[in-house]
């Protein structure tokens, strides 16, 4: 089984107007890149990465890290609230679809993924702070690390 892991997903962007709209985007994981980290692509090749936990941790409650604000919202849906320097990117996932992505993401992930320390989602500070997202400048293509 390869170790990158990849779902084309559908959410829908909040907008200050009355409707949403459904956009595509990629959820994808790389063990081998890091095994805490997953990536959300969206539309454009806006590359957001930030801590699996992050997202485990938003299922249930409200959590907040640098740029990154995640909650429930109902029993089914999903927010996800992306700042960048653009603004603010709101999204709204299926719950089914994040759960299915993250137990194969764990399922993926190497026994060394939790610290020696027992805190599951730890980043390391190989290229940014455990803290943070990493996120291209408008026009500039998301690169790998």
């Amino acid at each position: 089984m390869s170790p990158v892991i990849e779902e084309h997903a559908r959410a829908r962007l909040i907008t200050d107007g009355p409707l949403t709209r459904p956009v595509p985007v990629d959820l994808r994981y790389d063990a081998t890149e890091d095994p805490r980290t997953v990536h959300i692509t969206l539309p454009g090749g806006t590359d957001w990465a930030f801590g699996r936990d992050l997202l485990e941790r938003g299922l249930r409650t409200p959590i907040e890290r640098g740029a990154v604000r995640v909650w429930p919202c109902g029993r089914t849906q999903l927010i996800v609230e992306l700042h960048s320097t653009d603004g603010v990117e709101v999204f709204q996932f299926e719950i089914r679809t994040l759960i299915r992505f993250l137990a194969r993401t764990r399922a993926q992930a190497p026994a060394t993924a939790t610290p020696s320390d027992g805190t599951p989602g730890k980043r390391p500070s190989r290229t940014t702070p455990a803290a943070t997202t990493t996120r291209p400048e408008r026009g500039a293509p998301a690169t790998r690390g």
